[in-house]
């Protein structure tokens, strides 16, 4: 397992819409294992493929970290088929780092996805993991969590990472250092 370099916005990787997984190969499997690792590593609740510079439909989502570990769910071309309600909840972004602002998601989703053996399966949430599970969804579809703040509190996020970003990237290759990983340049800055 490895920790993979997280792809900073604004890089254009996070704007992509990505493609279904076509068939659960070594390199998928190899891929979810490096950004299960890289999303405990950061640590943070969730982390879609494109933030880990893949163009596929795969997100990572452990919502009980570090209380069960056990919750992990592995996502492969991930669909929402129902929402309903609706909850402001702060949101924080592993490719944003150093930001958090409230966004209004819909309370309760229901989830269809396919799991590492093909298997298709279906998630009912509410709360942090409805929200959790929206916030990653978003992602493969080239959506982040600053698209649906107001234009104000658009430009006050920004601000905000703009100020925050360099102490972060200096901690994160300290941390990548300690266990032996040369961390790569960011791909992009504001």
């Amino acid at each position: 397992m490895a920790v993979l370099d997280l792809v900073l916005y604004p890089d254009d990787a996070l704007r992509i819409s990505c493609r279904p997984v076509e068939a659960i190969t070594d390199e998928v499997r190899k891929l979810v294992e490096d950004m299960v690792e890289t999303m405990y590593d950061a640590p943070g609740v969730g982390l879609a493929a494109p933030q880990v510079g893949s163009d596929l439909r795969i997100t990572v989502i452990d919502c009980s970290v570090p209380e069960d570990p056990a919750n992990l769910w592995v996502l492969i071309n991930p669909t929402i088929l129902e929402r309903s309600g609706s909850i402001i909840w702060e949101e924080g972004c592993l490719s944003i780092p150093g930001v958090y602002m409230e966004v209004r998601r819909a309370e309760r989703v229901v989830v269809k996805a396919m799991n590492l053996k093909g298997e298709t399966y279906e998630i009912e949430a509410d709360g942090l993991e409805a929200v959790c599970l929206q916030h990653e969804i978003d992602h493969l579809n080239g959506v982040l969590f600053l698209d649906h703040l107001s234009r104000l509190k658009h430009r006050m996020a920004l601000k905000t990472y703009k100020r925050t970003l360099p102490a972060w990237i200096e901690e994160r290759a300290e941390k990548l250092k300690k266990k032996g990983q040369e961390p790569a340049p960011p791909r992009s800055e504001p």
